[in-house]
Formats: structure tokens, sequence, C-alpha cells
């Protein structure tokens, strides 16, 4: 407990994990409040085709923050130090406070996760309001079941961050691709149109848990996203515990 106590306190007083929640709390409600008045205007012509889907829109492209979150949980740690701290990395002070790699990655990830869970809870809240005040008697209805895919989607992306950028070592690699492809028409997305099997990718199997018509149903899609994060988190987990922290 007091790890994961230590972990919290470091991510609160990074200066860029403001910018993760800046993001997280304000890109989801912007997004759909777009979206939101586009369809208002195709409601009232008579063409609207995805009711349901509004609000989740933004929920699913609005997690650049969260990806912000889970690099910096990371990469913070393989930053130089001051000279008079010595010129190390945080990371060797961090495992000379807690001398075992296990516990220090679970209560790093513990506190993502945690963080992660209420982002995604203030995300929704956010959402949800600007999404009714926008089409009022024509919003539709959030269901519980989708909002707590919502949930475990913004928790999963967080840890897929975390994971990667225990692999690289290095917060511009997963920043670039995860930011990237969390955009409008995202890679994964482009992929689709050349195989069935890009359904199976994180990104897009997560999304099925709140998107309607996906690919796969809300409970297969979050088995899919739940066994990559799994695998990533062992994988980086065994290359964390073998690897030369100096190097």
């Amino acid at each position: 407990m007091r790890a994961f106590n230590a972990e919290l306190s470091k991510l609160f007083s990074l200066p860029g994990i403001w910018l993760a929640f800046l993001i997280g709390t304000f890109a989801p409600p912007a997004i759909a409040a777009l979206d939101s008045m586009a369809e208002k205007k195709d409601i009232i012509a008579g063409v609207s085709t995805r009711l349901s889907e509004v609000g989740f829109i933004g929920l699913a492209l609005g997690v650049q923050g969260i990806i912000i979150l889970g690099v910096l949980a990371v990469s913070s740690e393989y930053l130089t130090e001051s000279s008079e701290s010595g010129g190390g990395n945080q990371i060797t002070t961090s495992l000379t406070a807690v001398s075992s790699r296990l516990h220090f990655l679970l209560a790093k990830a513990g506190a993502v996760t945690v963080i992660s869970i209420l982002l995604s809870i203030v995300a929704i809240l956010t959402t949800v309001s600007v999404t009714n005040l926008i089409l009022g008697e024509y919003a539709p209805v959030f269901e519980t079941s989708k909002l707590i895919g919502v949930v475990c989607y913004w928790t999963f992306t967080a840890l897929l961050a975390f994971g990667i950028t225990i692999l690289t070592k290095n917060g511009i690699i997963p920043l670039a691709v995860l930011i990237i492809n969390s955009s409008v028409v995202t890679v994964s997305y482009l992929l689709t149109k050349v195989t069935k099997l890009a359904f199976y990718l994180p990104d897009l199997a997560g999304s099925d848990m709140f998107i309607s018509d996906g690919f796969h149903t809300p409970f297969t899609g979050s088995l899919i996203m739940f066994a990559w994060v799994a695998v990533l988190l062992i994988v980086a987990g065994i290359v964390f515990h073998r690897r030369d922290v100096a190097s």
C-alpha cells in the first residue's frame, strides 16, 4: 500500500499529468458537442442513422489524455535527474525504495488504473451532460452497460500505453503511435479494409464494448482487449525484471 501511495504521489507531481487531465476531461465532450450538433441537423432533416452512437464517439476518440497518463507513468522514471541529485534516473531511486520490481510495477499499474477509472468517469459525466444539453428531447439513452464499457476501454488503453512504454523505455514512440491511432481515421480501421483480422486489434475490439453494431459483441470485445493488455503487461514485466535498469 505504501508503494501504491508513493506512485500516486509521483504521478500527481508530474507537470505533464495535468495536461492529461485537461485533455481527458475536455476532449470527449468537445468532440461530442460537435457530433451532437451535426446529428441534431440530421434528426431535424429526418436522415439520422446513428443517434445511439452520439456521445460515445467523443468518448472513443477522446482518449489522448489517458494515453498520456499511461506513458508518463513510465517514461518519467527514465528522465535524467538534475546534477544536484546526482544526474541519475528516477528509476534507480524508485527501485531502491521498493526492492521488488514486481511490487513496483504492480503499484505503478494500480495507480494508473485508479486514475484512469476516475478520469473516465469525469469524461462520461461531462460528455453525457453536453450531449443531453445540445440534443435535448432527442438525446439518446446512455445505457449503464455501455458506460461501464467506456470505463474499461479507457482503463485498458492506459494500461496498453503503460506496457508499451515499459518495453520502449521512451515516451515518444508510444505517444506517437497511440495518439495517431486514436485519431478520427485510425490505422486499425484502415487495416480492416485489408483484413478482418484487424477487428481483433485492441482498440477496435475494445470500442465494441460501447459502440453499436460492432464486429464483436460487447463481451467478446472486452475479452479480446483484456487479453491484449494481460499479454502485454506480462511480457513487459518479464522484460523489466531481466533488464539492467542502468542500461
